[in-house]
């Protein structure tokens, strides 16, 4: 069951899934990403970028980043939240192919300035002629067999002028059954009792994601393993 990546359809990722039960989903996943520490993957990303002085004084006034399957909202108001700490200018753009949840996350980060959302899918016209500075795949590449995922970075290496950032699942069976039973005692969704343990088993081992790195042409990368069974990837395009 772990030996290779499971090719089921997430249920979220039907197009005709009910929006309030879509609406539930992404409220417990919101809770459960923030108390396993999922998000600080991102953030922590960014630091990386900042420590190392990717992200030059020019750039802090026009940075644009982008989140791909932005979903219910929340990693963008945690990349506000580390932009501001930092003092930094940022545009951000949500995308995410499902107006569900556009419109979800256009109402939990109404507060937020310069944030705007795209619905469209990622290999759309709408989205692919689009450039930021850095774009955010957080728990979205599992959502794509190999091949589609591939052709997603290749088409990132051109979109993406600084690096993109990779926050997604270690395929790990504790990671599978600390979660299937975790939301099957607390989960009132029936989305997330079924997606979140598919998402374990959809997800990555280190070797797969180097094998994919390189054959989408990156070269120059850093990836990590963090807690909660959380791969960090730092890609750099080398344009």
């Amino acid at each position: 069951m772990f030996k290779n990546r499971s090719t089921t359809p997430e249920l979220m990722d039907d197009p005709k899934v009910d929006g309030s039960a879509l609406r539930r989903n992404l409220e417990e996943l919101e809770f459960i990403n923030k108390w396993l520490g999922g998000n600080e993957v991102v953030t922590q990303a960014l630091n990386t970028l900042w420590d190392k002085g990717q992200i030059s004084s020019e750039l802090q006034n026009t940075l644009t980043i982008a989140d791909l399957g932005c979903g219910g909202g929340d990693i963008l108001r945690e990349v506000a939240d580390w932009a501001f700490e930092k003092n930094i200018n940022a545009t951000l753009t949500g995308v995410d192919a499902n107006s569900v949840m556009i419109k979800y996350a256009q109402q939990k980060c109404a507060g937020l300035s310069n944030t705007y959302f795209l619905q469209s899918d990622v290999f759309d016209s709408e989205f692919r002629e689009n450039q930021y500075d850095i774009v955010i795949c957080s728990l979205f590449c599992h959502h794509f067999t190999d091949a589609q995922l591939q052709q997603l970075l290749q088409q990132l290496k051109q979109q993406a002028r600084l690096a993109i950032i990779i926050n997604d699942i270690h395929r790990h069976p504790f990671a599978y059954y600390s979660i299937k039973w975790l939301t099957y005692f607390f989960s009132r969704s029936y989305l997330v009792k079924n997606d979140a343990p598919l998402s374990v088993l959809r997800a990555f081992r280190r070797p797969e994601l180097i094998q994919l790195f390189k054959a989408s042409g990156f070269f120059k990368y850093q990836l990590r393993w963090q807690w909660a069974f959380r791969w960090q990837a730092i890609l750099y395009p080398n344009h």
